[in-house]
């Protein structure tokens, strides 16, 4: 299986239809076709599903795209570290972050990459720490920011000064919104927005002291974002981490601590044994210094 050939098929997913994209890639539809066609018989699989008007994708078509999309994005960033300069330290570094006060860390040692080599480049993406460790390890993203227990077999890590604080965002005219602190027995009967990963956490199961399934969960979220308008429709209490959504001034929107208080640990890791690239390795020493 060719690149080039992987570079067609990419094309042809994202524009729906062979003739748009041998347009784009300045190719001959009947070209184009044939090394589809070829693709096909190699993997022994049909990928597309040819329409009248659009090109749609079969289950294995979708997963060949998905990790296509990886394949050529990892060529990508090999040949950017290779190709930079000795004299004049550029590049790209990726870093998976969930949603945090915390990541005040990580901006600080990016601000002083920058200071000192102002064509290094830094990508946040957002995600859970699933989300994060899957990219860690395909090797899409160089850094990550996670909370709770970590697994040392496979990565090394960085503890962050800072723990996150739990607690509920809720509407201000909720009849929570009284109290100072919310307890457990508080939340039991009520409708609950929380994170998808949430119950990973011991703490935070203790802190129920029953089964997720016994709680009135109404919905879940990767980016509190999404469920603080959840929160302000009516639609129930967000368990999240404090500092996230601004509930200062003119918000409708409040946030209480729970109790007893909840806090999660965070780190920095990355896959253990990892070969950096010149910018990675100098943002790990910013990072290492940062943390001494």
């Amino acid at each position: 299986m060719e690149l080039r050939v992987l570079q067609y098929f990419l094309a042809v997913a994202r524009e729906n239809s062979i003739s748009g994209a041998a347009e784009f890639l300045h190719l001959s539809q009947p070209t184009l076709s044939r090394q589809l066609k070829e693709l096909e018989e190699e993997l022994g699989k049909q990928l597309l599903i040819r329409g009248n008007r659009r090109i749609t994708l079969t289950e294995e078509g979708m997963i060949l795209r998905k990790r296509a999309e990886e394949v050529v994005e990892l060529i990508q960033k090999a040949e950017d570290e290779i190709a930079a300069s000795d004299d004049m330290l550029a590049g790209d570094i990726f870093i998976g972050a969930g949603e945090t006060d915390g990541n005040r860390f990580l901006i600080k040692a990016m601000n002083a990459m920058q200071q000192d080599y102002p064509f290094v480049h830094f990508h946040i993406i957002s995600g859970d720490k699933a989300m994060i460790t899957e990219a860690i390890d395909r090797g899409t993203i160089d850094f990550g920011i996670v909370f709770g227990n970590i697994d040392f077999a496979k990565y090394d890590s960085i503890p962050i000064p800072y723990e996150d604080t739990w607690g509920v965002l809720m509407r201000r005219d909720a009849p929570l919104a009284k109290k100072d602190f919310i307890t457990a027995k508080d939340l039991l009967d009520q409708p609950l927005i929380i994170s998808r990963q949430a119950f990973l956490n011991l703490e935070f199961r203790n802190f129920f002291h029953v089964e997720q399934e016994k709680l009135n969960i109404a919905a879940t979220y990767s980016l509190l974002f999404n469920g603080s308008l959840m929160v302000e429709e009516g639609m129930g209490y967000a368990i999240c981490f404090d500092k996230l959504i601004n509930v200062s001034g003119d918000s409708n929107l409040c946030f209480r601590p729970l109790a007893p208080k909840i806090t999660v640990p965070m780190s920095i890791i990355w896959k253990k044994y990892q070969v950096f690239s010149k910018p990675t390795q100098k943002f790990l020493q910013k990072l290492q210094d940062i943390d001494t």
